[in-house]
């Protein structure tokens, strides 16, 4: 892949390379779902930016490898306000079977639509800017959200990665019901992690390029090119004070042109339609 390794929030561009061309990542993407989703959601997915990912899987209410769709028992009814406990049973199985064939790990729901290519060109940037390893590394890497103090985390509605150093530590953790909320029965399994890991010394990576242009997205394109904070006397937007600390650019400056994820694609026809808007159209200057 060609990275800019300047085009960083706050990187020191002095003497960087416009381009470098290094190795890709490999990249497992996850998404967890339900059966009703498969022929719909899942599919579209299929069909477009999951082949761009090196492995994908889709954790379900019922197995088909034609997707492939994987079952997975986890404690608890299977319901939206217990995806903490399905996604801890997810992260068990990939690191049980898969931690060792794969430098990150990219985990969402069904309504996403990722570009893994920037996904894997961002991952490989920033590890070229800090001259590390995903084996060793340490990182959680997403949307970072402030829902007060310091309960920072990164959206779970945008998907986040984590590099295999930070799965295997996590992995030796999971069961810790004090400090990892094992026992825990939520939907906040994005606010679950991210405290794990706070306490496991991982922090949130700023993901803004160069220009604080934000790459994961908890919203679908249109909803953040016309976002607009409330004016006076409007009911106050959880989104303004989750991003309280760092602010939100509005307008054409709302997404970095090597966005990597946006969420609430509901529908398999607008997946289909972003893809070939975004690699079938011919472009015209």
């Amino acid at each position: 892949v060609t990275i800019s390794p300047s085009n960083h929030y706050g990187a020191d561009a002095s003497g960087a390379k416009d381009s470098i061309v290094v190795p890709a990542p490999k990249l497992m993407c996850l998404v967890y779902t339900m059966a009703d989703a498969h022929a719909n959601r899942i599919r579209g997915m299929q069909q477009t930016w999951a082949g761009g990912c090196d492995g994908f899987l889709a954790f379900s209410t019922e197995s088909d490898p034609r997707l492939p769709a994987i079952s997975l028992e986890h404690e608890g009814p299977e319901a939206y306000e217990n995806m903490w406990q399905k996604v801890r049973s997810i992260w068990k199985f990939v690191g049980t079977h898969y931690l060792d064939d794969f430098d990150w790990f990219f985990i969402g729901g069904d309504d996403l639509f990722v570009l893994p290519l920037n996904l894997k060109t961002y991952l490989a940037s920033l590890t070229h800017k800090d001259g590390t390893n995903p084996d060793t590394k340490e990182y959680f890497v997403g949307r970072r959200f402030n829902s007060g103090g310091h309960d920072y985390f990164n959206s779970g509605g945008a998907g986040y990665s984590l590099s295999r150093a930070t799965l295997r530590k996590f992995l030796a953790n999971i069961d810790d019901a004090q400090h990892c909320a094992a026992n825990a029965r939520t939907s906040m399994e994005d606010v679950m992690i991210a405290r794990c890991l706070r306490h496991l010394g991982i922090h949130f990576t700023d993901t803004r390029d160069a220009k604080g242009r934000e790459r994961f997205h908890p919203f679908a394109p249109g909803s953040h090119l016309h976002w607009h904070p409330p004016g006076p006397g409007q009911q106050r937007d959880w989104y303004e004070d989750y991003n309280k600390e760092w602010g939100i650019l509005e307008g054409k400056d709302c997404c970095a042109p090597d966005s990597v994820s946006f969420h609430y694609i509901k529908k398999a026809s607008m997946v289909r339609h972003m893809q070939a808007l975004m690699y079938s159209c011919e472009k015209y200057i």
